[in-house]
């Protein structure tokens, strides 16, 4: 009779092994198929997204006339007459959230909407995070001042005084490079809101609110007694565009809107929405490649 082995063989050993592997190897397959969930979810197709949803979700700030503001209530502005056509061209709906200025981009990164409308100045720093739309207005800041006041006839005429623009913005950056070359110690308070720093100014609490001179203007034109502009202006020309994520999931996305912008410069339904809320159109580049600030 022949003995049967008391060790198993080597190539027995490994194919049990092996067997004993597989499920491990499925339910580690498994776990990280569910761990990927929702990183695949969240990379899906932007624009795939907003047209089976129906609905395009976008932030900005309603403080921030002409751009966005309300009046009796209703949001109106060139953002939302901009994004009615753009909605138009992408067949969607298009849904706004109002937040303050400083948790807007925040709230892009977190993935809480589609786009930021602002609109916001397109920067150098801002660039390598965000994608930027074509430009849709000029974004150069100048100082905006009582009606009436003659100590200050050109921008170096608030130094070693108290000014303001709003917080989190370029146009606050702008405002603190310009004064930090003046002399004497000049003040630059940040306001949560333009239309905060805009009561201080008519209250004399601050001399000057700097601001891209295409708000101020519209500012000053509405209350002519109360606010006049100051130019020239001051800082880098620069521009207004709306933004978006920069990954691959929010391309499709930002392409087509893109390509929104460009039929309406190109039909004039851009120069019209300008003309409207600014009493102007403006000549801007279809692309900022190159941000000046």
């Amino acid at each position: 009779m022949t003995d049967l082995p008391t060790r198993p063989s080597p190539a027995f050993a490994r194919g049990v092994a092996a067997i004993g592997r597989r499920p491990l190897a499925l339910l580690g397959a498994a776990a990280a198929l569910t761990l990927a969930a929702p990183r695949l979810a969240r990379a899906q197709d932007a624009l795939a997204k907003a047209k089976s949803a129906g609905v395009l979700n976008v932030a900005s700030e309603f403080h921030f006339a002409p751009f966005d503001f309300t009046e009796g209530g209703k949001q109106v502005g060139l953002n939302a007459d901009t994004f009615a056509e753009i909605g138009k061209e992408l067949g969607v709906k298009v849904e706004f959230q109002d937040l303050p200025w400083e948790s807007v981009l925040p709230g892009l990164d977190a993935g809480n909407y589609d786009m930021v409308a602002g609109p916001a100045t397109i920067t150098r720093a801002r660039s390598e995070r965000y994608r930027f739309t074509a430009p849709v207005a000029e974004a150069t800041v100048a100082f905006l001042k009582r009606a009436g006041e003659k100590g200050i006839t050109k921008p170096e005429d608030v130094a070693g005084k108290a000014v303001g623009s709003g917080k989190a913005t370029s146009q606050l950056a702008q405002t603190q490079e310009f004064v930090g070359k003046l002399p004497g110690k000049t003040e630059v308070r940040e306001y949560v809101s333009f239309s905060e720093a805009y009561a201080d100014l008519a209250a004399g609490r601050i001399v000057a609110v700097g601001n891209s001179l295409p708000n101020i203007a519209y500012t000053a034109k509405q209350r002519p007694n109360v606010f006049a502009v100051v130019l020239p202006t001051f800082g880098a020309k620069s521009y207004f565009g709306f933004l978006g994520r920069k990954d691959e999931a929010s391309k499709p996305l930002l392409d087509a809107v893109d390509a929104a912008l460009d039929k309406m410069r190109a039909d004039g339904r851009l120069a019209k929405i300008q003309e409207k809320w600014f009493g102007q159109s403006f000549d801007v580049p279809a692309r900022v490649t190159d941000p000046a600030v």
